[in-house]
């Protein structure tokens, strides 16, 4: 059970546009919850813009993508773009994580996504355990008002 007390974040869980699966989305979210986090989850198959507009509503301290299908860096770096040209998101902690390219571990998608605007991508065999020690060293971060050009 959760301590309610601790609570140390607000995260926004979502699957890519193309990607079907839930359990990953599931898990993470649990992982987040056991780790005193509030988590909404938005589920499988989310266009783009119904995540950015999830992020204006809900103002998560994270946006968390997590894909399976192998897909992941061609609609993660379209769902980016689109967070990273609305202002009132530039303050936005987004990081995915997954299979990210259909060649698995054979390519990296990493760079690319990071020059496009993620603030970290879990990619590796090690990627479950590199996410942990990413909400570990997490910090908070003074996030511009809305509506504000940050």
């Amino acid at each position: 059970m959760p301590n309610h007390r601790s609570r140390s974040g607000k995260f926004l869980v979502s699957g890519v546009s193309s990607d079907a699966h839930t359990w990953n989305l599931v898990f993470l979210q649990l992982m987040l919850e056991e780790r005193g986090h509030e988590v909404v989850n938005l589920g499988a198959c989310v266009p783009d813009e119904v995540i950015v507009e999830r992020c204006l509503e809900v103002r998560p301290d994270v946006l968390v993508i997590s894909t399976v299908n192998g897909h992941g860096h061609l609609d993660g770096l379209r769902l980016v773009r689109a967070l990273r040209a609305r202002p009132d998101l530039a303050g936005l902690r987004v990081v995915i994580g997954g299979k990210l390219g259909v060649r698995g571990g054979a390519e990296s998608h990493g760079e690319a996504l990071v020059a496009a605007g993620y603030d970290a991508v879990f990619e590796s065999e090690d990627g479950l355990e590199e996410f942990g020690d990413f909400l570990r060293e997490l910090r908070p971060r003074r996030r511009a008002p809305v509506g504000s050009a940050a």
